[in-house]
């Protein structure tokens, strides 16, 4: 289950809930009781068990390519 920031904006306390994305973005109240809550963008890095092949696997000279359209 995702968890979620949530920072109140009448006392300032920051908190998590574990709740399910489909009420991610349902009214909370904060740990001392206010309801003047926001939800917090959070940086979340996320990682499988996937990896790319050693050596980039791209383009002629083996070093990968960034898909931006540099690469010739």
């Amino acid at each position: 289950m995702p968890r979620y920031e949530y920072r109140c904006r009448t006392c300032g306390a920051t908190f998590e809930l574990n709740r399910p994305m489909s009420q991610a973005n349902a009214p909370t109240v904060c740990p001392q009781g206010h309801d003047d809550v926001t939800k917090l963008m959070s940086m979340v890095a996320v990682s499988g068990a996937q990896s790319a092949p050693a050596g980039g696997g791209g383009g002629a000279g083996g070093g990968g390519c960034c898909g931006g359209g540099c690469c010739g």
